[in-house]
């Protein structure tokens, strides 16, 4: 696997420091698994998780489940200070995934008809994007597809924080200072301009203001009603401060040096994130919700399609695919078969959930430390090389 098929969409946290990862790793322990007999080797899942702890990410955790049922396990710890080791059921901030359930309350509001998926997004939002940046061209799908030509917030966050990971701890930001900060730089194309394609967070949060004006509840609410409790999730939330409820996954990162030890980065503010990536969950919750999406169960069959409908990112990113929050992948697997889901990338973490086409295998992997920030690609591919022996088989890469 190539540095290039690790890479994912919507790496706020590879904008966000480039230290280069110590060479000493965190303390190693034998993951823990239940469930499963047989399919895909149970035994090698366990190697390969440990190998991506091993490599240097202080814990992680997964559940994978295939035709055989379903193997959970995590490696390395959940708390650094404490040596206290993790539990599958660990929650975590799952970043970009986000994208997925915005999408999904965004066209159940549209299979309500409370707006198009061609309507402008100043119908309902007006002067949110001014008409000097396109405001009255930019339609909702364009938002949803990242094909507004709306600049990435994150580029300006960097700037305004110079780099520290630390001010996230104290700073808060508004949706609407966050799409203030993306009209700081240039956009890139002309909304729908054809062939032309950029991951932007600023859409996300943008679609998070659309979802409050549309229902008159936060965007938590909404992700909550809509999707939540339909689904019986019961480790999915949006945090309203800065803490993690229950038993989590520690997030580190190495700042401000690439020699500094990690520094625990669990709690901060997640509006910085506020629609793109502010979700809490587990790696059961994800399997589950992906799972639904998959049968039809959140949206209807026309509108099911539409965001499965996927064209390719372009560029370099080869084998890389978008429909409306849900990424394709036909990188995993050596036979190129087509992944779905979404991966996810936030200050002291990465999470990779995805699952064949036909729903058969699913994987979700979430690590307490992302290896964008601190340049570990060594740890990023053994990632990949972990969601291939879970999806793919003797085809694994």
């Amino acid at each position: 696997m190539t540095v290039q098929h690790r890479r994912r969409t919507g790496t706020l946290t590879a904008l966000l420091a480039t230290a280069l990862l110590a060479s000493t790793a965190p303390a190693l322990a034998a993951p823990a698994a239940t469930g499963g007999h047989g399919g895909t080797d149970r035994a090698e899942l366990r190697r390969a998780l440990r190998a991506v702890v091993a490599d240097g990410i202080p814990g992680a955790v997964a559940e994978v489940r295939d035709e055989h049922g379903v193997w959970r396990g995590t490696a390395g710890v959940e708390d650094l200070r404490t040596g206290r080791q993790p539990s599958a059921d660990d929650r975590f901030r799952a970043g970009s995934v986000t994208k997925s359930l915005v999408a999904t309350v965004v066209l159940q509001l549209v299979a309500e008809k409370r707006v198009g998926l061609d309507d402008p997004v100043d119908r309902s939002l007006p002067g949110v994007i001014p008409a000097g940046r396109h405001g009255k061209q930019i339609t909702v799908r364009q938002l949803l597809h990242h094909t507004s030509g709306l600049p990435d917030y994150t580029n300006a966050l960097l700037k305004s924080i110079g780099g520290d990971l630390g001010a996230l701890r104290t700073r808060h930001w508004t949706p609407r200072e966050l799409i203030a900060l993306a009209l700081t730089e240039k956009s890139p194309f002309e909304p729908g301009e054809k062939g032309r394609w950029e991951y932007s967070n600023t859409n996300y949060v943008v679609l998070g203001l659309l979802v409050e004006r549309l229902t008159g509840h936060s965007l938590g609410q909404e992700i909550d009603r809509r999707v939540v409790r339909p689904l019986h999730l019961k480790n999915t939330y949006v945090p309203s401060g800065t803490r993690l409820a229950g038993h989590h996954l520690h997030g580190y990162e190495r700042f401000p040096r690439p020699t500094a030890p990690y520094t625990d980065i669990t709690e901060y503010d997640a509006d910085v994130f506020r629609g793109p990536g502010n979700i809490v969950s587990d790696a059961h919750d994800l399997n589950t919700f992906y799972r639904a999406l998959g049968d039809g169960r959140l949206l209807p069959a026309g509108l099911n399609k539409e965001m499965r409908t996927l064209t390719p990112d372009g560029g370099d990113r080869k084998g890389r695919f978008y429909g409306l929050g849900l990424e394709g992948n036909t990188g995993i697997c050596a036979d190129g078969a087509l992944m779905l889901g979404h991966t996810g990338s936030v200050p002291g973490y990465a999470t990779f959930s995805f699952g064949t086409a036909d729903g058969r295998r699913q994987v979700t992997l979430a690590l307490g430390s992302d290896p964008d920030i601190t340049k570990n690609d060594k740890a990023g591919a053994d990632a990949f090389r972990f969601l291939g022996t879970a999806l793919c088989g003797k085809n694994g890469k």
